[in-house]
């Protein structure tokens, strides 16, 4: 039973195309009688027909393959847009939760006052809160009493994988610091997020 609906489907197709192909003829002979043209050229005319149509065919491909990529660009712009001011809002809301000034043998005190006789190395540790998963971009400035940017720090944190994250920059106080208040402040994305005090001795 297959076979014989199939048979009848295939025979039907044929026909089609043998009355599409017949119907092309007719329309060709017609064309030619009314422009007062001998019927020899009826072969040429079939020919300019196929290229005509097999033109169309492309055109029509063309257009859905340029829909396609336009389609699939707008998407890619809209996605990465999209991304974009998600991570922004979601950095925006990391914020500092608590900051200390330590040295690198850490007793837990926030140290206010250090002697630079002793070449000590600073820690400026902050505990983030509503850190992304992931990593981020983190900066430190230590700044001269003066107001001068004396040490920047550029890095990256390790894998975040909590939102409450601690992190650290350092800088060592060679024997010849400015004495005075100095400061340090830590940005996110050039937004500072902390910033704290200590007197150098």
């Amino acid at each position: 039973m297959r076979i014989f609906i199939k048979s009848i489907v295939t025979e039907v197709e044929g026909l089609q195309l043998r009355r599409e192909a017949e119907l092309d003829q007719q329309q060709v002979r017609e064309i030619l009688q009314e422009l007062n043209l001998p019927p020899e050229l009826l072969d040429e005319a079939l020919i300019q027909l196929n290229r005509r149509q097999a033109l169309e065919v492309q055109q029509r491909r063309n257009r859905w393959i340029t829909s396609g990529v336009v389609a699939i660009v707008v998407v890619v712009i809209a996605s990465t847009i999209f991304f974009m001011q998600q991570q922004s809002s979601t950095l925006s809301r990391v914020s500092a939760q608590q900051d200390r000034i330590t040295l690198i043998q850490d007793n837990g005190a926030d140290l206010k006052a250090i002697s630079r006789q002793t070449n000590p190395e600073v820690l400026y540790r902050v505990t983030l809160k509503d850190a992304p998963l992931g990593k981020m971009a983190l900066s430190c400035n230590w700044i001269y009493p003066s107001g001068q940017i004396v040490k920047q720090n550029n890095y990256q944190t390790h894998e975040i994988n909590t939102s409450v994250w601690d992190t650290q920059c350092r800088y060592t106080i060679n024997p010849a610091a400015t004495v005075g208040n100095w400061q340090v402040q830590m940005f996110l994305e050039g937004r500072q997020i902390s910033d704290a005090t200590f007197e150098v001795k």
